[in-house]
């Protein structure tokens, strides 16, 4: 791709090319860049100004002088990321690179609202920035993903099915208020899609599509490198797919037959527990005898032991969401389908029963590189998809011009406003 030619897009060229290649010399970016020698010399001269690269590697000499190598800043900044689940909520500080410097996982109710949970995130922020040693103001951005349809131009969840009380609500408003930083909201599955695609499996992968299986189910679609949100930001919600003709399956949306009504975790405990005690279930029905309440996580280790109900149940559910991935296959041709969330981390009998299922229903030549495989990254993925979000549109051409010139986005939340 040619070199844009202005001075600010091929400063954002050349910090890209820098953050790309861990290290690189002036020689390499203007070879990959076309860029003039001269040219390169002074984007390189205004991000080391900027304090964005470092100049402190020098290569073997292969004649003359030795090339000194560049790297880009990784604590330049750091970003407050968090990933906010139906019933837990994941937060954590990151720097520029998206490793994760600072981590806490605790339990949280979604259905409490906006103002009960984002005080607890904001709590919560408070304490690691705190804990990990970085001075709120070497604070950039926030990200943080949430469990339903996300306008990502204005950062407000639209009709969440999950989420009372939290349609339209101004999560980007309120946090860059009580932190001073640009906000970013995006779906949950979205970033751990982003995270997947740019520090996980899909690294290298043009077209990839995420799923993750849990108390609900949804997706990503990463299409040539690249987040596809959609027109509005609603590209991926596979779980409202409908997939069986059944009035009795009521979905959280309001629908029936969504895939998420039948295959998804919830929809798993309530047939658990309805079935354990009646039949042989040496794990969950012993839990149910003994006055438990079943969870995702129970049905996943039963699986793991050997129990029937709960192999019967995921298998089931594997192939629900593998007839349903074949016919996205077909259409999209991804060459990765990555498998995240509770169905799949605890256990083989989902994974498996997808790959079967898709291999099986899907065209030969939408299939003959098609990689299926469980998160690299697992539960933190969401957390490291975040901060790529936040990072990537504070290096983004149309909002790194707003913030350079004083060299940090801190103090400056209105960099996030839609453009």
């Amino acid at each position: 791709m040619p070199a844009d030619l202005s001075p600010s897009g091929d400063l954002i060229a050349v910090l890209r090319r820098v953050r790309e290649a861990g290290h690189t010399t002036r020689a390499d970016l203007g070879r990959d860049l076309g860029l003039r020698r001269g040219v390169v010399t002074q984007r390189v001269s205004a991000l080391l100004d900027l304090g964005l690269v470092d100049e402190a590697v020098t290569r073997r000499s292969s004649g003359g002088r030795a090339p000194r190598e560049l790297a880009f800043r990784r604590d330049a900044g750091f970003v407050l990321v968090a990933d906010l689940g139906a019933t837990t909520l994941v937060a954590g500080v990151a720097d520029l690179s998206g490793a994760l410097v600072a981590t806490r996982e605790s339990p949280a109710d979604v259905t409490d609202g906006p103002e009960r949970v984002l005080e607890q995130l904001e709590s919560t922020w408070v304490d690691l920035v705190q804990e990990s040693g970085v001075g709120r103001e070497r604070i950039w951005g926030a990200g943080i993903g949430v469990p339903g349809p996300v306008e990502f131009a204005t950062g407000r969840p639209i009709s969440p099915p999950i989420m009372p009380g939290w349609d339209s609500y101004p999560v980007r408003e309120r946090l860059a208020t009580a932190f001073d930083v640009p906000v970013w909201v995006d779906n949950e599955v979205n970033l751990e899609a982003l995270g997947e695609s740019r520090i996980g499996l899909g690294r290298g992968v043009a077209e990839m599509i995420f799923v993750k299986m849990s108390v609900g189910i949804g997706s990503g679609v990463i299409s040539r490198s690249v987040l596809h949100r959609g027109a509005n930001g609603a590209a991926g919600d596979i779980g409202h797919i409908a997939v069986v003709q059944d009035e009795t399956a009521t979905c959280r949306c309001g629908n029936t037959g969504c895939l998420e009504a039948v295959a998804g975790g919830l929809s798993l405990v309530r047939t658990a527990t309805e079935r354990a005690a009646l039949e042989r279930s040496s794990v969950l029905g012993r839990m149910v005898d003994e006055g438990q309440s079943l969870a995702v996580d129970d049905i996943t280790s039963a699986a793991g032991s050997g129990d029937a109900v709960a192999v019967d149940l995921l298998t089931h559910s594997g192939r629900l969401v593998g007839d349903t991935l074949s016919t996205l296959v077909n259409f999209y041709n991804p060459g990765l389908l990555v498998l995240g969330g509770r169905l799949v981390q605890g256990n083989d009998v989902v994974l498996s029963t997808v790959r079967e299922t898709v291999y099986g229903r899907s065209l030969p030549l939408a299939t003959r590189n098609l990689v299926i495989a469980r998160s690299e990254l697992g539960p933190l993925g969401g957390l490291v998809g975040a901060a790529v979000m936040v990072v990537d549109e504070l290096f983004s051409r149309t909002r790194f011009p707003l913030w350079s010139p004083q060299k940090s986005p801190h103090g400056h939340p209105e960099i996030a406003n839609p453009r």
